[in-house]
């Protein structure tokens, strides 16, 4: 028996998945994601520390190795997770400063710097990213500025998935959806872009080599064996961006094909076999980035989403976890059992989701979240619902956004993910949009689709078409209650003037505290 390995970093937890070559998940494990704060002087400066992240990868995949019997029939494995974090490494490949984490906003001012020049329109014509503080390309401009000494030692600046390689093979190559965070990436040329880089003042050394996802990359080391469990000599494929390659098994990159991404953040993602970033695009804060698919790029819209609902349990689900711990089911059951016997509409009460800025259609990063429409008959049922319903308007936002800009209207869309075992979610969602949607049976489509691509990557499929046709699995379909989604049609027109009655009281508080 062969089988292949995703290695999935998140924000929240690493990952490993093992799968046979049908894409069935044969074992599985996981370690906590380590956020730290590091700088007494800046306690809400985030960062990622690498040998804490290394050794959850090592600890998560020596879990997923227990649960077979023979690690040496992993035949490759490939990496995939978050974007943007990144870090500098000298000749030696020893890390020089800590991953800055994309929860960090001491990037804003490299940030501001661009908005006049080169200008979001130069930037994102090149590129195809909005300017967000997160980018690449500001951590780098950001140490430049504070730490010049540490820039000068630095060789090569390796994504934190590209960081994961080295360790595993001892290879510094990146690939084309991880360069597409950096706003360094010429997207048409599929390289680096010289004329953004001499604008950061970024030595153009230090950026690596560029291979598409799929490419075998080496073999596990001695060293790599021995921390991971994985066999000395398995091939290390390049994997890619998370969103990307959990659109692989979902046939995300075909064209008509949208595919809903739910997790920490939501994600729609539509394939495109050229960069569409005309203006139109820019406009729609739609972000335009180099697929793992070969010859592909991606039109994509997020918010954050499933973070704001364990935002809700952790602080305000006590009842229900303690309910879930006396009847040993899920915590999210209960919620969600109250959330349905709330009303459609939650009695007037609406969620503003921007509990991390807005990311979409307008970017602003002093947006923050709201309960409207409160009174003394509300209780919790809609309090839940509530919330529910609030990031079900804001997909339906992001599906018209990415529908301006793809020129074009998806009647069905393909969710994957674990919101997606969350009924109720998922059929609200399918009213509020009016759209059908498909849950489909893939377990960790994120780690799955890495997988996939170290199966490409050593012959084991011979494209992105055939290990899609080979895993693929269909799942529950959810069809939108036509008397219902009228109802939300005149829902979504009160949600969609919440932004805009608060912009100037949310931008006043974010000074005022946030700054």
């Amino acid at each position: 028996m062969s089988y292949l390995m995703g290695i999935d970093l998140g924000s929240t937890s690493l990952k490993a998945a093992v799968y046979d070559l049908e894409g069935n998940l044969i074992s599985f494990g996981s370690s906590p994601t380590v956020l730290s704060y590091l700088n007494p002087e800046h306690p809400k400066w985030s960062c990622w520390e690498p040998e804490k992240i290394w050794a959850g990868v090592c600890a998560a995949t020596k879990k997923a190795l227990s649960g077979i019997d023979d690690a040496g029939a992993v035949k490759a494995v490939a990496v995939t997770g978050f974007g943007y974090d990144g870090l500098p490494v000298d000749a030696d490949g020893r890390w020089l400063y800590p991953f800055i984490a994309w929860h960090c906003h001491r990037t804003l001012p490299q940030s501001n710097s661009w908005v006049s020049v080169p200008g979001a329109e130069k930037v994102f014509s090149v590129s195809g990213r909005l300017i967000y503080p997160i980018n690449t390309i500001f951590r780098m401009m950001w140490l430049q500025e504070n730490h010049p000494d540490i820039m000068e030692r630095a060789y090569k600046w390796l994504m934190i998935e590209d960081f994961i390689n080295y360790m595993l093979c001892g290879v510094m190559a990146t690939d084309h959806s991880m360069a597409s965070c950096t706003s360094v990436f010429d997207l048409a040329a599929r390289t680096w872009s010289d004329d953004l880089i001499r604008h950061s003042g970024i030595d153009k050394s230090i950026l690596p080599d560029i291979k598409p996802s799929g490419t075998f990359l080496g073999e596990v080391t001695q060293h790599a064996g021995e921390m991971t469990g994985l066999s000395e000599g398995t091939a290390v494929v390049l994997g890619g961006h998370d969103y990307h390659c959990a659109s692989i098994p979902a046939g995300g990159f075909n064209d008509g094909v949208l595919v809903n991404i739910t997790g920490t953040w939501e994600m729609l993602l539509a394939a495109a076999k050229r960069p569409e970033t005309r203006k139109q695009v820019l406009d729609a804060g739609i972000t335009v980035e180099a697929h793992v698919a070969r010859d592909h790029y991606s039109l994509m819209a997020a918010e954050v989403s499933g973070g704001i609902m364990e935002w809700f349990k952790d602080n305000y689900g006590y009842e229900e976890q303690m309910q879930a711990r006396e009847s040993g089911d899920d915590v999210w059951s209960h919620l969600m059992q109250k959330a349905a016997q709330a009303p459609c509409g939650s009695k007037g009460v609406f969620l503003l989701p921007y509990f991390s800025g807005r990311s979409c259609i307008v970017p602003d990063s002093k947006a923050l979240g709201a309960f409207v429409g409160l009174s003394s008959s509300v209780d919790k049922g809609d309090m839940i619902r509530a919330v529910v319903e609030g990031l079900n308007y804001q997909f339906r936002e992001m599906l018209m956004s990415i529908e301006n800009a793809a020129g074009k209207k998806y009647d069905r869309i393909i969710s994957v993910g674990g919101v997606t075992r969350n009924a109720l979610l998922m059929q609200n969602k399918a009213d509020v949009s009016g759209r059908i949607l498909e849950a489909v049976d893939i377990e960790e489509a994120t780690s799955l689709g890495a997988a996939l691509l170290a199966g490409i990557g050593t012959g084991v499929y011979k494209d992105e078409q055939q290990a899609f046709e080979r895993t693929f699995r269909s799942g529950r379909i959810y069809t939108p209650d036509r008397s219902l989604s009228e109802t939300y049609n005149g829902y979504y027109q009160i949600y969609r003037q919440l932004y805009s009655a608060l912009k100037d009281v949310n931008a006043s508080i974010s000074h005022t505290f946030k700054a």
